[in-house]
C-alpha cells in the first residue's frame, strides 16, 4: 500500500516550512509529509534579499498606510480583503518568527532597524542584513525537522498528481526512483516559474511545477500574467540566473543613471528611484529606446564604502566577485524577470476551487498584489497565507467529516520511467525556444504581434509533450511546466489586449 498522509507539502520554502510547522505542533497531531525538489535550503525563499514589510511599533506609521502602499504598487487590481488580512496579521507572525529565533537587525539603541524600499512610504521593512530569506529558512527548517509528525524528503519531483475518493496521490521520483503517496490534504508552495524566461532572478528549481499539477487537477488559475520584472538585476552575464541587487540598496539613496551617467527617472514618474518595481523596469525599457543603449547603472558612490559593506554585505561580496567595486563603481543593471503575482487561485483560507487542495507562497494567487508586488511584502505573504492554509487543514483534518487519506481507493501507479523520448539535447533546445518566446513576446511591454503566434506554439509544445504518456524524468517533468506555464501567460495577455 502507498504510504499516505494527511497532508502533502510540495516545496521546502518559507510557506512550506511556515505551515509544516502550524501542522506539526497541532493537537491532536497530523502526519505530514514535506517533499523538496532539491536540497530544503535551497529554494526561492534562501535568495530574498530586501525583508520583511510589517507595522510593528513606528509612530508614524499604520495598517492603513501599508495597505494603501500595497493598492497603489499593485495598480490597485488588488483583492482589499487579502490586503486587509496581509497588513493586520503579518506583525504577528513577525513576532512569532522572532521567538522562534530569526534575528533582525537592530541599530545601537537595541530597537529593530526598519528600511525603506521603493513604493512604501514608510520605513517598516525588518531585515537581516541583506540575506533575510535565508536566514528565516535557516532558522525555520531545524524547527520543522525537530517535529516528530514531519517526514521531509529531499531530491523529490512530483511530476504528477490525481484526485482520488477523499484525497489525491502524488507520483514522485527520488533520486530517479517512481514513488507513489497519497493524501488528504495537497499544500502546493512550489514557488516561482522563472526559469520560464531567459534571464530571471529565479533559482534552477523555479518552473512552475504547482501551477502546472494544480491546472491539470483542474484548479483555476488566475492572473498569471502579472509577471513582475525586477528593475535592477546585475547585467554583467547572459546566464540565465541572474544576480538581484535589492530593492533596498535603492531605498539606501542609490541613483540610477543612463548610459551617458545620468539619472532620467524623473522623465516617467516624480517618484525617482523610490517608485514601484514595474514603474521602474518600464522606465527603464523606454529610456533604452529614447537612447538606444541597454547600459544602465546602480549608483551608490555618495553613500561610502563603509556604509555599503556594512548595510549590504552580501551584495557587496557578490559584486566584487564579478569584478565591481559597489562602494565605488557603478553597477551595470537591466530588468529581469522576479516575481509571479498570478497562480492558482485561492481564498482568504489558502483553498483553491479543488477541494482539499491549497496553495501558498509565489505559486499561489492570494489576490494580495494586484498587478505588481510592493517590495518586501512577499516574506510576509508567505508567512500569513501557508498559516492559514494550515489552520483550515487542522479544523477540517479534525472535524467529523474527516476519514483517512487511504480511504479503500488505491491509485493505479504510473510505470517506470523508461528510456527518454527525447535526448537532453533536445530538452535543451525546447527549453532555449520557450524563454526565447518569453522574452520575445511578453518582457516588460508585450509585443502585440508576437504574442498570438507565441500564445498557439506554446500551447501546441504543451500539448504535444503531454500527449507523448510516457513516464518522464525530472527533466521531462520541468519542461513540461514550462511549456504548460508559458502557454497559460501568453494566452491571458493574449486575451487582455
Amino acid at each position: 500500500m502507498e504510504p499516505s498522509y494527511d497532508v502533502i507539502i510540495l516545496g521546502s520554502g518559507l510557506a512550506g516550512l511556515y505551515a509544516a510547522l502550524e501542522l506539526g505542533e497541532a493537537d491532536p497531531p497530523v502526519s505530514v509529509l514535506v517533499l523538496s525538489k532539491q536540497a530544503p535550503t535551497d529554494s526561492g525563499s534562501s535568495l530574498a534579499q530586501g525583508g520583511v514589510a510589517a507595522v510593528l511599533e513606528q509612530e508614524d506609521d499604520s495598517f492603513a498606510l501599508h495597505a494603501e502602499d500595497t493598492l497603489v504598487a499593485g495598480n490597485y487590481q488588488n483583492d482589499p480583503a487579502a490586503v486587509e488580512v496581509l497588513v493586520r496579521e503579518g506583525p504577528e507572525d513577525v513576532r512569532r518568527v522572532m521567538a522562534l529565533g530569526v534575528e533582525f537587525d537592530r541599530d545601537a539603541q537595541g530597537e529593530l532597524e526598519m528600511n525603506l524600499e521603493g513604493g512604501h512610504s514608510r520605513r517598516r521593512i525588518v531585515h537581516h542584513a541583506d540575506q533575510t530569506g535565508r536566514e528565516l529558512v535557516d532558522k525555520l527548517l531545524p524547527r520543522v525537522l525537530a517535529l516528530p509528525g514531519i517526514t521531509l524528503r529531499g531530491d523529490a519531483t512530483a511530476y504528477a498528481a490525481r484526485r482520488l475518493r477523499g484525497g489525491f496521490a502524488v507520483e514522485t521520483l527520488e533520486s530517479g526512483q517512481p514513488r507513489q503517496y497519497v493524501c488528504r490534504f495537497l499544500l502546493l508552495a512550489t514557488g516561482g516559474i522563472g526559469r520560464v524566461y531567459r534571464r530571471t532572478t529565479n533559482p534552477p528549481i523555479s518552473t512552475g511545477d504547482g501551477i502546472r499539477l494544480a491546472y491539470e487537477l483542474g484548479a483555476a488559475i488566475k492572473n498569471l500574467r502579472f509577471v513582475q520584472f525586477h528593475p535592477t538585476a546585475f547585467d554583467g552575464s547572459d546566464h540565465e540566473e541572474q544576480f538581484l541587487i535589492s530593492e533596498a540598496v535603492r531605498g539606501e539613496g542609490a541613483f540610477l543613471r543612463n548610459c551617458s551617467g545620468e539619472r532620467f527617472l524623473q522623465r516617467y514618474d516624480p517618484r525617482q528611484e523610490l517608485a514601484p518595481r514595474d514603474v521602474v523596469s518600464r522606465a527603464i525599457v523606454q529610456e533604452a529606446r529614447r537612447t538606444g543603449s541597454k547600459r544602465f547603472y546602480l549608483d551608490i558612490r555618495h553613500r561610502g564604502r563603509d556604509f555599503v559593506w556594512e548595510r549590504f554585505p552580501g551584495i557587496a561580496a557578490a559584486c566584487k566577485e564579478r569584478g565591481y567595486d559597489m562602494g565605488g563603481e557603478l553597477i551595470p543593471v537591466f530588468p529581469c524577470q522576479h516575481y509571479l503575482m498570478g497562480g492558482v487561485a485561492v481564498n482568504l483560507q489558502s483553498r483553491s476551487t479543488v477541494p482539499g487542495l491549497y496553495a501558498a507562497g509565489e505559486c499561489a494567487h492570494t489576490g494580495l498584489h494586484g498587478g505588481n508586488r510592493l517590495a518586501s511584502n512577499s516574506l510576509p505573504e508567505a508567512l500569513v497565507f501557508s498559516r492559514r492554509a494550515a489552520q483550515d487543514i487542522i479544523r477540517r483534518a479534525h472535524d467529523g467529516s474527516s476519514f483517512p487519506a487511504d480511504s479503500g481507493e488505491s491509485a493505479k501507479m504510473l510505470p517506470p520511467p523508461c528510456a527518454h523520448a527525447r535526448s537532453v539535447r533536445e530538452y535543451d533546445r525546447l527549453r532555449e525556444e520557450i524563454q526565447e518566446e518569453m522574452q520575445r513576446a511578453y518582457f516588460v511591454f508585450p509585443d502585440i504581434e508576437a504574442l498570438p503566434r507565441a500564445a498557439k506554439r506554446m500551447r501546441t509544445l504543451y500539448e504535444s509533450l503531454k500527449a507523448e504518456g510516457a513516464a518522464p524524468d525530472k527533466e521531462y517533468a520541468q519542461i513540461l511546466s514550462l511549456a504548460c506555464v508559458a502557454a497559460l501567460i501568453l494566452e491571458e495577455a493574449e486575451e487582455a489586449l
